[in-house]
């Protein structure tokens, strides 16, 4: 299983140093409620270490609405002044499998929608989709030996919108 210490450039942020004023938003899910709640602290300290900014949270229901949450987040914005705009969307969500074969269904819905988003959209949309046996393994991704993954999802925003910036020079 990866572990987030295998993945060193990824907690490198010299090159975040420069970037400023950087907006995201947040669509999570309402289903594994403490889980997602996790994610989001997590974002959020990462969002303050580097005076950036989270425009919008949004709640939908489960992981299977993520995708059309964050599109529905980005039409919004779309008509909006680009100084208004998030810059990227951080979806966060907990699939954890049960019984049936709903855990599979649910995970490649919500996985093919964000990859299309990030196909179709002029801006990064971040998998923060914990796809999960158990809870225990939620807490083990959340501030245990697998790392934070609700910080590495806000350190992945930042590292996206400085390349989109970057096209746009």
């Amino acid at each position: 299983m990866a572990q987030s210490q295998n993945s060193e450039s990824l907690f490198n942020t010299h090159s975040l140093q420069a970037l400023s004023n950087a907006k995201l938003a947040v669509v999570y899910t309402e289903w594994n409620d403490k889980i997602v709640a996790e994610q989001i602290r997590g974002c959020e300290r990462i969002v303050q270490q580097f005076i950036a900014t989270i425009v919008e949270k949004i709640a939908v229901p489960g992981s299977f609405e993520l995708p059309f949450g964050c599109r529905s987040l980005w039409n919004y914005y779309e008509s909006q002044s680009a100084a208004l705009r998030p810059e990227a969307i951080i979806a966060f969500g907990a699939v954890i499998r049960g019984g049936t074969p709903h855990f599979e269904y649910v995970c490649k819905a919500v996985t093919e929608g964000i990859t299309q988003l990030n196909l179709t959209l002029p801006i990064p949309v971040i998998f923060g989709v914990l796809t999960l046996d158990n809870e225990t393994q939620a807490w083990e991704r959340l501030g245990g030996v697998h790392g934070h993954k609700g910080e590495e999802a806000a350190l992945t925003a930042l590292k996206m919108i400085q390349i989109c910036r970057r096209g746009e020079q």
